[in-house]
């Protein structure tokens, strides 16, 4: 008896190590220990020559801890917020009276406010990361054109032409990434929206050169 007693407590000793280990693969944190140990390898060593496996062990993690969060190690620069689905979620939540233009700032102006104002810092590492490889900057505009799609379908949703849609989506894309570059290289306290205003006020200037030019033209 003493004998299975014993035997019986060596593996519930066992089964609460292995219990342990478990929950710590779920413990809170995991994916910002994940994310700061991959910012860390990918600027001190370079972006293709980092592996996962480095990764998981600098964060203290396993490989598949690591694959619960990300796809794979581009995820971690990329798939912290999928700016296509909050552009088609933002637009769809809106009031059904607002115009295709109107539509696209209120999508812009919640879309910096709540997903990129407080993160200036962090963008910018990642932005260095991603100029710093060729293959991460072609998934950047990949990243860029799915969203312009996207916005450009939910406004096609709404009821508007697909001539409109599409324009509409393609400037508050081209807007919205204008700003942020603007706004990461500044030093100054603007707001990411307040930069996207000045650039379609600009974009305004453009577009009003262009109807002077067909206006003549005609």
């Amino acid at each position: 008896m003493c004998c299975h007693s014993a035997l019986r407590s060596v593996g519930d000793d066992t089964s609460c190590h292995q219990y342990a280990v478990r929950v710590s693969r779920w413990e809170p944190g995991a994916r910002e220990r994940l994310e700061g140990a991959a910012l860390e390898l990918f600027e001190g060593q370079g972006f293709a020559a980092t592996t996962v496996p480095q990764i998981t062990a600098r964060a203290g993690l396993t490989t598949r801890t690591f694959f619960r969060y990300f796809a794979d190690k581009r995820e971690v620069l990329f798939g912290d917020a999928d700016v296509a689905e909050l552009a088609a979620a933002y637009v769809a939540e809106a009031p059904a009276s607002l115009a295709a233009a109107e539509l696209v700032v209120h999508c812009l102006e919640r879309l910096t406010q709540e997903r990129f104002e407080g993160r200036k810092e962090d963008l910018r590492r990642r932005r260095d990361i991603v100029r710093s490889d060729e293959g991460l900057r072609e998934r950047n505009l990949h990243k860029r054109a799915a969203a312009s799609d996207a916005l450009a379908r939910e406004l096609a949703g709404r009821g508007f032409g697909t001539a409109e849609a599409t324009l509409c989506a393609e400037v508050g894309a081209l807007a919205l990434f204008t700003a942020i570059d603007q706004w990461l290289e500044s030093g100054d306290d603007r707001t990411l929206f307040t930069l996207v205003l000045g650039v379609l006020e600009s974009l305004g200037v453009v577009v009003a050169g262009f109807e002077a030019v067909r206006t003549r033209r005609s």
